[in-house]
């Protein structure tokens, strides 16, 4: 019998919703038929953008301002999803920030600044989803990475760490949670439009972009959303502990312009 592509429940937590991925993942999950509950830290505007954009769909949307670095927002958000709806089925780890700054200038509140959201709300969320998710036996848990831990670049330093951390919490607990029909997977982004990207992505960085990315252009946000609702889908029912990248073909890409032989 052929997979179907229905959302796994009626339920989904996606951090960091006001803008860029979050923004796209949380409607996309909205418009395949979920209800979500979506934290933002500080874009008001964002936030209340992205409860219309839900809502438009005919879904139901809770939208709270929360600090994903932060043990306790977690609870925050697995309790608004199953208080109103009865269930917890599908938890998107996607709130980051971004650092450009060398290793050897990064200070230590620096390093424990960027990890708080970007692997620590990662930890806490996971941990808060697979505990609700066991109990019911179905679940999917998402965790959004970033290609950089595969194609790895100079200057993101703490931010690189944080994803590839995030990579091996995603495997390790996609072994925990199979013997309770929970699936846990990673998408991992390479070069898209997103704000977080906007003040980095300089018109030379955009054109190397466009010349190495075999697709011939930088993804958008609505791209990465899309594998996401697929992962949060009944057709990915036999996949867990991947990180699947989504990212044109830059990372496969080691093409430097050989001579060819001649006929």
């Amino acid at each position: 019998m052929s997979a179907t592509f229905e959302l796994v429940g009626p339920s989904a937590v996606v951090t960091g919703v006001s803008q860029g991925i979050g923004r796209a993942i949380a409607v996309g999950l909205a418009r395949a038929g979920a209800n979500v509950v979506g934290a933002y830290r500080s874009h008001h505007e964002g936030a209340e953008l992205v409860r219309r954009q839900i809502e438009e769909t005919g879904t139901e949307a809770v939208i709270l301002q929360a600090d994903t670095g932060d043990p306790a927002t977690a609870g925050r958000l697995a309790e608004a999803a199953t208080s109103r709806w009865g269930s917890l089925d599908i938890w998107v780890n996607n709130a980051a920030s971004l650092m450009v700054k060398p290793l050897v200038a990064t200070t230590d509140d620096d390093w424990h600044g960027l990890l708080a959201a970007n692997l620590h709300g990662y930890f806490y969320g996971s941990r808060t989803a697979a505990r609700i998710m066991y109990e019911q036996r179905r679940g999917r848990i998402i965790n959004i990475t970033s290609a950089a831990d595969v194609l790895v670049v100079a200057n993101l330093g703490a931010y690189i760490a944080a994803k590839g951390a995030i990579v091996g919490l995603t495997k390790t607990l996609a072994l925990e949670a199979a013997e309770h029909d929970v699936t846990v997977n990673a998408v991992s982004p390479g070069a898209t439009d997103t704000p977080l990207n906007a003040k980095a992505y300089t018109p030379e960085v955009r054109r190397t972009y466009e010349h190495r990315i075999p697709l011939g252009r930088i993804g958008s946000e609505d791209e990465v959303a899309d594998v996401v609702v697929f992962m949060a889908s009944t057709g990915s029912r036999y996949m867990t502990g991947h990180e699947v990248v989504v990212d044109g073909g830059l990372v496969i890409n080691g093409t430097v312009g050989h001579a060819l032989d001649e006929p």
